[in-house]
């Protein structure tokens, strides 16, 4: 199964932050590691990382990148890909959107969020952590 994980979990993983879904994130984030899930992550979600942690040092900054990295795939998107995200006007959010050309480019089954409403007019359904960990069961 081929999952693309949104931004908000990838850094509830790298951070440790405590958060609704961190456990089940931490879980699934196990299971791409074992390579029971393949997981992805979208290109942009590294420099939103990188923005977000500012205040943190640069070491711990480039030590998530890299963990990251190493965990998922990441999944881009191309001119066109990133045209149809910015005409497509269902997502009030931008970011939202490219998300979901990056979860269509990797093929993904779903996109693992904690803000399934985000991708309400998604092409690749939302799921929560603790629901994708219920399909997978």
């Amino acid at each position: 199964m081929r999952v693309l994980i949104d931004t908000n979990l990838v850094l509830t993983y790298v951070s440790g932050r405590e958060d609704k879904y961190s456990e089940q994130t931490d879980q699934i984030m196990k299971l791409c590691a074992e390579e029971k899930v393949e997981g992805f992550v979208a290109f942009h979600t590294l420099s939103t990382v990188w923005y977000i942690a500012r205040k943190l040092p640069n070491e711990t900054r480039r030590d998530w990148i890299i963990q990251i990295c190493e965990l998922l795939t990441l999944s881009g998107a191309d001119n066109q890909a990133v045209l149809k995200a910015v005409h497509n006007l269902d997502f009030k959010d931008f970011e939202d959107a490219l998300q979901d050309c990056c979860a269509q480019t990797s093929l993904a089954d779903y996109i693992v969020t904690a803000n399934i409403r985000d991708f309400a007019h998604s092409d690749v359904p939302a799921v929560t952590p603790d629901q994708f960990l219920k399909i997978l069961s």
